[in-house]
């Protein structure tokens, strides 16, 4: 058995390359040095964000079913918009449980139920209200790992704020209006989120 020579057709090769086309790396083969194009500084626009606009079926008074969050499938009622675009909304505390709480509007499902504010406003509370107040002081190792760590409290003047702006929407809540937000709201087998009328 001798060695075999194969004989390739040039010309059918090269034609074969050709239809091949170039690989990635060969298109960068050739590289100019120097300046080729002026390149000027771009400078970023500077945009205000805009807040934005509530969905339609979403109003101060209107009562939402929340998706996310410690309080998903709580009923809420709904206060008003914050500067940050987010929702204020609260349970109230002294029927369901949930506190004023900021929400984001893609996160929760506005019902057809809507609540009578009696066209209280809600100015006092802005996203300043939730900031956190940092501590500056460093922890000694003790400290960290002590295992009775004191817990932070909610501050009485929030707790007070937070009775009397309940105080106001409970009043105007009927005994079924008040079990109807005690429920929480959880799908079964055969209840589509897309066939239900809320």
């Amino acid at each position: 058995f001798g060695s075999r020579v194969c004989c390739v057709d040039s010309s059918a090769l090269e034609l074969r390359l050709v239809a091949m086309g170039q690989a990635g790396q060969q298109r960068s083969g050739q590289r100019k040095f120097g300046k080729t194009k002026k390149t000027g500084v771009v400078k970023a626009k500077t945009t205000q964000a805009k807040t934005p606009a509530l969905k339609k079926n979403l109003s101060p008074g209107s009562v939402l079913i929340l998706l996310a969050g410690r309080f998903r499938g709580r009923r809420v009622v709904c206060l008003k918009q914050l500067a940050s675009g987010l929702l204020l909304v609260t349970g109230p505390y002294a029927v369901n449980g949930v506190p004023l709480r900021r929400v984001n509007q893609r996160y929760c499902i506005a019902t057809s139920t809507k609540i009578d504010l009696k066209g209280k406003a809600y100015d006092s509370i802005t996203d300043e209200y939730f900031s956190r107040t940092k501590d500056k002081k460093k922890k000694t190792e003790g400290e960290f790992f002590a295992t009775g760590a004191a817990k932070s409290e909610m501050p009485e003047e929030k707790k007070k704020g937070q009775k009397t702006m309940d105080a106001d929407v409970v009043k105007g809540l009927s005994a079924d209006m008040k079990s109807y937000l005690k429920a929480r709201f959880s799908l079964t087998a055969n209840m589509y989120p897309h066939e239900l009328k809320f």
